[in-house]
């Protein structure tokens, strides 16, 4: 661990920086008060007391957990820095997983997480920053050398469950192929109100986006309905009924934007939640609807491999079984 400044604790003469690898800072050199003491930005003084490094570098130091103030990590670059603080850039470390998502695997080529509810997988127009995206994607930027994520699928801001990064492009066609082949087992569980008959069956239907970004079935079986609908296949079976809702096991066929919900409003069993396409109750806080399996050809090593998420208890525990 290197100490880059000193508390001001008053000068005698010009501040002096201990001698410091080569490797790493370049030659020893000489920082008076008036360069490294003054008020600004953790970024700035970084800046300053290592004017040959690319902001890359810094950021990555900051991003990788390396920059301490006053015994602290810091990883925001626009942390206010005064006189009397210390700053301290330790070794490089490898960087913590994020707090907000649970990480199932990862390898060379791939990172697998299970989402939580209410956060978005990627940006959109209102929101850039708290997204499962840009999560993994500092997590990686820390990596030594660093990484970037890749999208391969989404989930919807209020389901949680499965979703898998590609680290590489070529990684992410390999599995985006499989996904549109319809090759790979997308696995999920809903809890729906009311009792679903049939204990199971497929749902087939043609849905469509409009300019509000609204998901609905396209009305009517003329061409025209379905000029800009998109074909969207689920099969489900019932795994159990309670007394004013049934849990389901449904298997994308097709991966379109919100299918399993609009396919499951349209069968009269909204997802418990889903105030958006008519669901009446929210027993669990949240919408009824988690990936809990995932399974698909490794692009780099040519293997089947699955991985599995467990719905929270909450969904087996609402209502009575019957």
């Amino acid at each position: 661990m290197y100490i880059l400044a000193h508390r001001n604790i008053g000068f005698l003469g010009p501040l002096r920086t201990p001698e410091l690898p080569p490797r790493l800072y370049g030659s020893r050199r000489r920082f008076g008060p008036e360069q490294v003491m003054a008020d600004g930005t953790l970024l700035a003084r970084l800046r300053v007391l290592f004017p040959q490094s690319s902001g890359k570098s810094r950021k990555q130091w900051l991003v990788g957990g390396r920059v301490r103030v006053n015994g602290r990590v810091v990883r925001d670059g626009r942390a206010p820095v005064g006189p009397s603080d210390l700053v301290v850039l330790g070794a490089h470390a490898s960087p913590a997983f994020p707090d907000a998502l649970r990480l199932i695997h990862e390898d060379d080529a791939l990172l697998v997480i299970d989402k939580p509810p209410g956060l978005l997988s990627i940006a959109t127009e209102r929101e850039h920053e708290r997204t499962a995206y840009r999560l993994v994607w500092d997590y990686l930027a820390g990596q030594r050398p660093p990484r970037r994520p890749f999208i391969v699928h989404r989930l919807d801001r209020e389901t949680s469950g499965l979703l898998v990064f590609a680290k590489s492009l070529a990684a992410k066609l390999h599995l985006q192929s499989q996904f549109e082949a319809r090759t790979a087992e997308r696995i999920y569980l809903a809890l729906v109100e009311g009792q679903v008959r049939a204990d199971h069956g497929v749902l087939e239907s043609w849905i469509a986006q409009d300019r509000a970004l609204r998901v609905r079935t396209a009305n009517g079986s003329s061409s025209k309905a379905r000029g800009a609908a998109r074909l969207a296949i689920t099969q489900y079976r019932v795994l159990a009924r309670r007394r004013d809702a049934t849990l389901l096991e449904l298997r994308l066929g097709t991966g379109r934007r919100q299918q399993i919900r609009v396919q499951l409003a349209d069968l009269g069993h909204p997802i418990v939640g889903d105030r958006v396409h008519g669901s009446r109750s929210d027993p669990l806080h949240r919408l009824g609807l988690h990936a809990t399996r995932l399974a698909f050809v490794h692009p780099a090593t040519g293997q089947p491999v699955h991985f599995e998420s467990l719905a929270p208890a909450t969904f087996r525990r609402v209502g009575a079984a019957t």
